[in-house]
């Protein structure tokens, strides 16, 4: 798709400090297209909240100083820094009453919107919503776009934030899309009960970093360890992590040494791990730190506890595993089946032992270079590819 305008509304900031799949959609929209991102309008609650953070002390000194609130990025993309304040809602315990107030919060988020597409002099635009329930959900009807796309990448549901009144507005917001992209199958199957144009777009991932050919530093800290090497990189969080699983493969092989690195929560430091002799916390690292680690281990885990954050979200760190050619270990979810084919599913918590030796025993070299090309291939220029085909199936003539 080439030479169109769209708008691009969502929970994060283009200028986040966590960066989002949001902003590398819109960046991916903007080699060929000419693309608004709006950053999100602050309520009174969260401007309050989040006023000592860098980028909303920028949003600040904007609306304060009367700047330009229109900012040019680069030749095809815009962001936009709304001059105006919602009301924070999501406490009213009714929402019926929610709807009402929302609908003014929508009313003012668009005015801000609209005077930019004056601006720019947008026409027949796709708007394209990141998770923006609520904050947009009036905006197909008060933009009018040509093509409306809600964009699921999270189990929003699984958070009490979002559930008191998404539980209700968020299938309403898909169904009156005009299509749904989500970046996993689960959430693609989820979202076709609301809407039967909803199409799984895949992921896209950052993976320049993780290169096998590259010659690493190792660390010290990860260098004395023996192998093999049974490894975790992520958050150690229990809402996400199953502990039981990492104790299983730890006591069944003391010759294994199990790394997790990454920051734990009250969990995790008070779980029995930290008396085995054999499991290594090696606490959180630099992101460009991880590649270093990550080439020590021989076999890679994602020990995930199921439960409704985890079995609709795509991993990323797989894709970083899978890029580095290393053996990865999961647990099977709706989202894993893409991996299939370059991971070891795990059904049951005893399964891992005999799955990370089954591993170790059939690794060769062909399998290491499939499981590279495999992960080469999820990049934000295809996932994008994948929402430009969903969009021409559904409007042929755009």
């Amino acid at each position: 798709m080439k030479n169109k305008d769209i708008i691009v509304v969502g929970l994060q900031p283009y200028d986040s400090l966590i960066g989002s799949n949001c902003i590398n959609i819109a960046d991916e929209f903007a080699k060929n297209n000419r693309v608004l991102y709006v950053n999100y309008a602050f309520d009174r609650s969260s401007l309050k909240r989040e006023k000592n953070l860098p980028n909303v002390k920028k949003r600040i000194n904007i609306m304060k100083n009367g700047e330009d609130n229109l900012v040019q990025i680069h030749n095809n993309l815009f962001t936009l820094y709304p001059n105006t304040i919602l009301e924070s809602i999501n406490w009213i315990p009714f929402t019926f009453l929610f709807r009402l107030i929302n609908f003014i919060n929508n009313k003012r988020f668009a005015a801000e919107i609209k005077k930019a597409i004056k601006r720019l002099e947008m026409k027949d635009y796709v708007l394209f919503n990141d998770s923006d329930m609520f904050r947009s959900y009036y905006l197909k009807q008060l933009l009018k776009p040509k093509v409306s796309i809600y964009y699921t990448r999270d189990n929003m549901m699984s958070v009490p934030y979002w559930r008191k009144h998404g539980a209700q507005l968020e299938p309403e917001i898909m169904a009156n899309s005009d299509l749904v992209c989500a970046n996993s199958t689960y959430l693609r199957d989820v979202a076709a009960k609301d809407n039967p144009n909803s199409f799984y777009v895949g992921q896209g991932c950052d993976i320049s970093a993780f290169n096998p050919a590259q010659a690493f530093n190792i660390p010290e800290d990860i260098a004395q360890i023996a192998k093999p090497i049974i490894g975790y990189i992520g958050a150690l969080y229990t809402l996400r992590l199953d502990i039981e699983i990492i104790e299983i493969i730890a006591k069944h092989n003391t010759n294994w040494s199990v790394v997790l690195i990454g920051p734990e929560d009250e969990g995790f430091k008070n779980s029995i791990l930290h008396k085995l002799p054999n499991v290594y916390f090696l606490g959180l690292k630099n992101g460009d730190q991880l590649p270093a680690y990550l080439s020590t281990f021989d076999v890679a885990i994602n020990p995930q506890v199921l439960n409704e954050v985890t079995i609709g979200n795509y991993p990323r760190k797989i894709d970083e595993y899978l890029a580095m050619g290393k053996i990865t270990i999961a647990t099977k979810t709706k989202a894993m089946s893409i991996f299939e084919n370059y991971t070891y599913l795990a059904e049951h918590k005893n399964e891992y032992p005999q799955l990370i030796e089954k591993a170790l025993a059939e690794n060769t070299a062909q399998l290491v270079q499939e499981r590279i090309a495999f992960a080469q291939s999820h990049t934000w220029e295809n996932s994008v590819q994948e929402i430009y085909k969903a969009i021409q199936l559904t409007h042929p003539n755009f």
